[in-house]
């Protein structure tokens, strides 16, 4: 029971890790905020925290306005009355373009969801945090691993979400609040299984073929699941690792070593 009797609040809850993130919460003994901009979905997911044990306050979000933050703030606090951990794992898909030919209106419209959106929920939540001697963690990616091509608008949008984090970490950190951030690799889930199977199919072989080549590429032969994903959120925002800030750690399998 890692974060028994806490409140962790979860920002951009969606099929695979957000989810996993806010039952593996609930799970370990907290009662969760889950905010994204899809009701009907937080609905469902609200059901498997409730089935955990725990209570669930259901905050449709867009993340990327000030007022909307603002109420998600207010009432998960109305409702609860502290906030122990907030995950910021709100996400869009940048444009898969070189940074030579992207648009630039493009990347600022990723900016905003990516780096912008995290910064102003945990600013407006640092109150809470400070109150509780609480922590935050940033979901980022493997893409700071590597330059490839056309991954350059994805890694710029994901290098300014880590050093928001680790300044935060040295800005909150004599406060009490701990800022880390978790960096996946692929995330074997429904997104990346359908991405498999089109790419199965316009090549003409098993979905399992492509499996198997990308796992090739780790260490453990497997890509990770988001429950184990989630587990490694969960450690950073609890007391386990109460001596660690301003720290990334990568869940990818052994896909890269940093």
């Amino acid at each position: 029971m890692l974060m028994a009797d806490r409140v962790v609040l979860v920002a951009g809850v969606g099929p695979g890790l957000g989810q996993a993130v806010a039952v593996r919460a609930a799970q370990s003994g907290a009662d969760v905020v889950l905010a994204a901009r899809t009701e009907s979905y937080l609905a469902e997911v609200a059901g498997k925290v409730t089935a955990a044990g725990r209570r669930a306050l259901v905050v449709p979000t867009d993340l990327t306005d000030d007022a909307a933050a603002q109420r998600l703030a207010d009432a998960a606090l109305a409702e609860f009355g502290r906030v122990d951990a907030l995950v910021n794992n709100a996400f869009v898909m940048p444009p898969m373009r070189s940074l030579g030919r992207v648009d630039l209106d493009d990347l600022r419209a990723g900016f905003e969801t990516n780096v912008l959106a995290a910064l102003r929920l945990t600013r407006l939540l640092t109150p809470a945090l400070v109150a509780a001697g609480g922590s935050v963690v940033m979901v980022n990616s493997a893409v700071l691993r590597h330059s490839r091509r056309p991954f350059g608008p994805y890694k710029l949008s994901k290098v300014g979400l880590l050093a928001v984090a680790q300044n935060l970490a040295g800005e909150l950190g004599p406060h009490g609040v701990r800022v880390n951030s978790v960096a996946p690799g692929w995330i074997w889930a429904d997104s990346l299984r359908a991405w498999f199977e089109y790419q199965a199919a316009e090549r003409g072989v098993p979905a399992q073929q492509i499996y198997d080549e990308t796992a090739a590429t780790t260490d453990l032969r497997r890509l990770p699941e988001p429950d184990e994903i989630a587990d490694a959120v969960l450690f950073l925002a609890s007391d386990l690792a109460r001596g660690i800030t301003g720290q990334c750690l990568d869940v990818n399998c052994g896909e890269f070593h940093h």
